[in-house]
């Protein structure tokens, strides 16, 4: 079912584009009824990009690297949906502007949802800091991104999406947690305190720039630290409780908003996942990975750039201590498929087996750099979760694929044939991926939450940034990585 929101917002302002722009056989000026017949369902793509005085943010590194790319790609198909994709975090979801004091603050929704996720939004600007060098705007409005991130860090920790202002009607302010009308929603993910860190790290690598990094940057860390040290429940069960009065099991928590009890060991627990449903065992293993890749990432800035050694060690020392943790309790002794890491464990001894499309994820921990490709227990997990051995690996007419309980059963998430793409060093399986991804759009040029493993025009959201930008960033990769051959001879 395509929605009638695509519609409204991208149908309404498309752009049309001439059939030589996508059609390589009329550009080279065939005339043959052969030629005719190829270009045919490819003739007059419109471009589902709004309208260039609708779009939010324009940037002419970003505009660039759209003409570079799609001058290399010779599949028609291939080349519109990277235009439509690549750019739609800048177009529709970047609202940039600059603060009392005059910094650049910028407020990324995540699509069809008016709020700013700290996942999401960090995700979604994370291809354009490669460009950043080129583009002063462009950096200026990664630097808003990162301010308001970790602005937002300071208001609460424990949030994992805010509001652009206050919202005191909001849709969950009858959560029996402490709300406040900033916040969009809270609940409780490891990885809404990681991806800040990832990307202001980034950031820093890239362009040198170490204006962000004052005392908003430095109180971030600080609240990062307590809120990780709070839950890893060493001696009670923390700061953080969290109840919705919902027909949903995933969006509460048992225990008087508590949760499965875990046993104190070093790991963190999360009470949701980054699906935003709520854990089974609360020590989420991917997004332990990732607190120990972004804890260390945070000391090397503390160090180099605050010169605050005491902050740095703490930071490290923390670390040091969840990879111990995850040394002893995150492995599993699979009897087909060898050692292999757990999705959730609680310290008492209990794992769950499975992976969920969200990331970070277990496919997706070499993505995000938190494990070696070529760690032989995570050679063994990814393929693990890609197999009918995961609950939510769904395999259909239209696909294949990892989902999740946030959509349910046979919804297969483009999220995670991208992770299976970038994670991996196989020609055929990489383009497997890419040709899955291009014919289960249902037409509209754009990534979708989820589709029907047998019907990909049955899916859920029409207007997910994230998984758009995502799409984008995985071609330009492809190509650097040297196989724009691979790409070009998909049909």
């Amino acid at each position: 079912m395509i929605h009638n929101q695509f519609q409204r917002i991208f149908g309404a302002t498309a752009i049309a584009v001439t059939l030589t722009a996508f059609c390589p056989v009329a550009a080279r000026g065939a005339d043959s009824a052969s030629s005719s017949l190829a270009c045919a369902t490819d003739a007059v793509r419109v471009s589902r990009r709004p309208a260039e005085a609708d779009r939010l943010f324009r940037s002419e590194a970003v505009e660039a690297e759209i003409a570079r790319v799609t001058a290399l790609l010779t599949n028609p198909k291939l080349a519109w949906m990277f235009a439509n994709c690549y750019p739609n975090t800048l177009d529709t979801t970047v609202h940039f502007r600059r603060d009392a004091d005059g910094r650049p603050d910028t407020f990324v929704y995540t699509g069809d949802i008016h709020a700013m996720w700290l996942r999401d939004s960090g995700a979604q600007v994370w291809p354009y800091v490669a460009l950043a060098e080129r583009d002063p705007e462009l950096r200026e409005m990664l630097a808003g991104v990162i301010l308001r991130q970790f602005k937002c860090i300071n208001l609460d920790p424990y949030a994992n999406a805010f509001n652009d202002g206050a919202v005191p009607d909001g849709p969950w302010m009858s959560d029996m947690t402490d709300m406040k009308p900033e916040l969009h929603e809270r609940k409780w993910e490891i990885d809404s305190l990681c991806y800040p860190v990832r990307l202001a790290y980034e950031y820093w690598l890239r362009t040198g720039d170490t204006s962000i990094f004052g005392d908003e940057w430095v109180n971030a860390v600080k609240n990062i630290l307590a809120t990780f040290r709070d839950q890893q429940r060493k001696t009670d069960n923390g700061r953080y409780k969290f109840q919705r009065e919902t027909e949903a099991a995933t969006d509460t928590r048992s225990n008087g908003g508590y949760g499965h009890p875990v046993k104190p060991v070093g790991l963190i627990a999360s009470a949701f996942r980054p699906s935003d449903d709520a854990t089974t065992f609360q020590f989420l293993v991917p997004s332990n990975f990732m607190a120990v890749s972004n804890l260390r990432k945070a000391a090397r800035i503390l160090t180099e750039v605050n010169h605050d050694e005491k902050l740095a060690a703490e930071c490290a020392a923390l670390a040091d201590e969840v990879e111990g943790a995850l040394g002893k309790y995150a492995v599993n002794h699979h009897p087909e498929f060898g050692d292999i890491y757990a999705f959730e464990v609680d310290g008492f001894g209990n794992q769950l087996l499975m992976d969920d499309a969200n990331v970070p994820s277990l496919l997706a921990m070499a993505y995000l750099g938190d494990v070696d490709c070529d760690d032989p227990v995570y050679r063994n997990t990814r393929r693990f979760v890609w197999s009918d051995s995961n609950p939510y690996f769904f395999r259909g007419k239209a696909g294949e694929g990892i989902g999740g309980p946030h959509v349910g059963y046979d919804m297969v998430w483009p999220m995670s044939i991208m992770m299976k793409a970038f994670t991996s060093d196989d020609d055929d399986e990489i383009a497997g991926c890419v040709k899955m991804l291009m014919n289960t759009d249902a037409g509209t040029g754009f990534m979708h939450e989820s589709f029907h493993k047998d019907d990909a025009s049955n899916f859920t959201r029409d207007w997910f940034a994230w998984q758009n930008t995502l799409f984008g960033e995985l071609i330009i990769k492809l190509i650097a990585d040297g196989r724009l051959d691979l790409l070009n001879s998909l049909d």
